[in-house]
C-alpha cells in the first residue's frame, strides 16, 4: 500500500514552527468548519496547531489535500512529521502498521 503524505499549514497562526521536530506524532481530526466542508484540524499534545492544506496554492506537490484525505480516514487519525519547511509541514499518515 502506498504511503500517504499531507501538507500541514497555518502553523504560524497557532504558535509557530519552533514546537515541531521531524518524527513528532500529530493527531488529525475532522472539524465542523464554516469555511471548509472538508476541514481537518491538526493537534499536537491535544492543542490545535494547524490544518491539513486544502487549496491548490497551499498543497505541496505529491501530497494529499484535506479534501482528498477526508473520506480515507475516520473522525480521527494520526500522522508523523516527515519534513519541515519555512511555511509548511509534510507528514506521513500513520495507518497503524498497514
Amino acid at each position: 500500500m502506498q504511503d500517504i503524505f499531507i501538507t500541514i499549514n497555518h502553523i504560524e497562526d497557532y504558535g509557530g514552527y519552533f514546537r515541531f521536530r521531524v518524527g513528532d506524532e500529530l493527531s488529525l481530526e475532522k472539524e465542523d468548519n464554516p469555511y471548509d466542508d472538508e476541514a481537518i484540524a491538526v493537534y499536537k499534545d491535544d492543542i490545535k496547531c494547524g490544518y491539513v492544506a486544502n487549496s491548490v496554492v497551499s498543497v505541496s506537490r505529491g501530497t494529499y489535500s484535506s479534501g482528498r484525505l477526508y473520506d480515507k480516514i475516520k473522525e480521527k487519525a494520526k500522522c508523523i512529521i516527515a519534513f519541515i519547511s519555512e511555511d509548511r509541514i509534510i507528514a506521513k499518515l500513520d495507518r497503524g502498521g498497514k
